[in-house]
Order: C-alpha cells, then sequence, then structure tokens
C-alpha cells in the first residue's frame, strides 16, 4: 500500500486544480459558455465520479436532474458508470463524447500541465436527435427500477422530452470551442504552477513545471536543480520537503501516471508506451510500473479495458 508521500504528484496537481476553479478567468468563460450555448459547463478533476456536469443549476438537464433524486437507484450508478468511461477514453483519446442508457450525451475534454491531466471540462446532457415517446419506453424498458409510482413515471417522461436537442454539426462546434478554452487552460496551469503557495517554495515549483513539461524526456538532478536556480544538494533536501519524494521517485510516479492513460489505447505497444513516456527500456518501464502501481502493465491494462468493455 502507498503511504501519504506516494501522492505528491497529484497533491500538487490538484493546487493547481483548485487555483484554476477558482481563477476569474475560468469563471468569466464558464458563464459565456453557458450563456451562449444554452449548455452546463463544469471543471471536475481526473476522481469526481458524479454524473453532474454543472456544480449550479444552470442548463442542466431536467430528466437527468430527475432521476438521480435518489442516489441509491441503479438507474443513477447507470450514469456514475457512463461518467466514468467517459473520463477514462477522454485521458487517453483527447476530447471524448459518449452517450448515457437513456440515450443523452456528454462530452469530456481534458486540461494538461505538460503530461499530466489536471482535470477536465465536462458538458452535455442534451439529445443529438429529437426526442420520441416511443424512444421514451423503451429506455424505460432498460431502467432497472420499476417501481416508481404513476406520478414520477410522468415526470420523468415529461422531463426527457423536454430535454434539449443539439443538432450534431452544432454541438462539435460546441466542442471546438471546449478545446480551444482547454488549451487556454493548460497554458493558464503553466503560469499558476510557479505561484508560490504556503510552504512551496517558487524554486521547487518552477522545478514540478519543468518535470511535467517533459516527462518523455532526461531529467537528470543537475538539469532540473539548474531550471529552480538552487545547487544539486540544496534542491534534493527541499524538493524531499516539499514533496516527499526523491526526484527520481517523483518523475516515476509522473511517468507511470502518464502511462496509465496511454494503457488506455489497445492498439499500442507496452514498449511504444514505455519509450513515450520517458523510459530508456521495457524491463526499466515494467520494473517502475509494478512497483507503483502494484500490477505490470499488462495485467492493469487487461483489467481497465476489461472493466471499460464491461
Amino acid at each position: 500500500m502507498l503511504n501519504v508521500t506516494d501522492d505528491a504528484p497529484s497533491r500538487f496537481e490538484a493546487i493547481l486544480f483548485e487555483r484554476i476553479v477558482k481563477s476569474e478567468r475560468f469563471k468569466a468563460y464558464q458563464d459565456a459558455f453557458r450563456t451562449a450555448t444554452g449548455l452546463p459547463l463544469r471543471l471536475v478533476d481526473a476522481d469526481t465520479g458524479t454524473w453532474c456536469l454543472d456544480d449550479e443549476e444552470v442548463n442542466r438537464s431536467p430528466f437527468c436532474e430527475a432521476l438521480n433524486l435518489d442516489e441509491s437507484s441503479r438507474s443513477c450508478l447507470a450514469c456514475v458508470e457512463t461518467n466514468r468511461q467517459l473520463m477514462e477514453e477522454a485521458e487517453s483519446k483527447g476530447a471524448t463524447t459518449c452517450s448515457c442508457f437513456a440515450g443523452l450525451c456528454s462530452t469530456a475534454v481534458p486540461v494538461h500541465l505538460g503530461a499530466s491531466i489536471i482535470g477536465f471540462l465536462k458538458t452535455g446532457q442534451v439529445f443529438r436527435e429529437p426526442p420520441s415517446e416511443a424512444e421514451f419506453n423503451k429506455v424505460f424498458d432498460r431502467m432497472a427500477d420499476k417501481s416508481i409510482s404513476k406520478k414520477q413515471l410522468a415526470m420523468l417522461k415529461s422531463a426527457w422530452l423536454q430535454t434539449r436537442t443539439i443538432e450534431p454539426s452544432r454541438y462539435e462546434s460546441m466542442v471546438k470551442l471546449l478545446n480551444s478554452f482547454a488549451e487556454q487552460l493548460s497554458q493558464h496551469a503553466e503560469s499558476l504552477a510557479i505561484v508560490e503557495e504556503g510552504n512551496q517554495s517558487v524554486a521547487i515549483a518552477k522545478a514540478r513545471k519543468y518535470i511535467h513539461a517533459r516527462l518523455d524526456q532526461p531529467l537528470p538532478l543537475r538539469a532540473v536543480s539548474h531550471q529552480a536556480g538552487l545547487s544539486e544538494s540544496h534542491f534534493c533536501r527541499l524538493f524531499k520537503e516539499a514533496t516527499g519524494l526523491t526526484l527520481t521517485d517523483y518523475v516515476n510516479r509522473c511517468r507511470v501516471d502518464w502511462a496509465k492513460r496511454e494503457l488506455m489505447r489497445p492498439e499500442a505497444r507496452i514498449s511504444e508506451i514505455a519509450f513515450l513516456v520517458g523510459y530508456q527500456s521495457i524491463s526499466q518501464f515494467n520494473r517502475s510500473f509494478a512497483r507503483i502501481v502494484g500490477h505490470p502493465p499488462t495485467s492493469f491494462r487487461r483489467h481497465k479495458l476489461a472493466r471499460s468493455s464491461s
């Protein structure tokens, strides 16, 4: 089991994520996107499993609201599972759109810091073709909970038929806007990465930014400490104090996190992924991955892909 220091890269990314969510840049774009498109918009971290695509009620789907009033229902769990698959695909493929069991589509667009993913812009909960009563009956047949009252069923049906429809070409244009904004947020993350917070020195933050931007390249201590403006010995001491990890351990964990996303691409060979994320040999990659994750890359991929297809 990993100890508390094992999450140092994730903690750093979590700090950046919170800064971005609270930034005026994101809030201004969020309001503009909601107003211009009529769609919800939320920036979520990679571990968020909620079905909710917005942290406010603006533009949310009334059908999704009604369906998920009972968070223990199997219909709600189906939404959570769809959300999980959406996030996993977006990790490896970039902007991804998928549909839930009820036919509503949602989209996730990753926001990066170098090779790492800080979070996802999410929108959707709309139809790409107008809904009909006949289709609702098919959806209801797929719902596990058939014990709802006539009043609840009528409410669900009404909400489903009132769900907004956006033609595919127009929806794709909206996704392109999100892609563009995700790139801007990624650049914003790089700027925020060198802002001092609490005990995090500017020197160590600069080093982390340098590491995340060059994970696929050699990262010798001399080069990283130079970027931080510190001697090698001074840098090693401050970096261990700030992250709880040595430089080598930190880099390995960042590379393994990147490799996890790449392993979700079935067509990618393990050897290709190893060199892509910065390892000089497959054996080195396999050892690092197994030590950090607890399973070799092949087993990890097999489990993840089986879970995605289930």
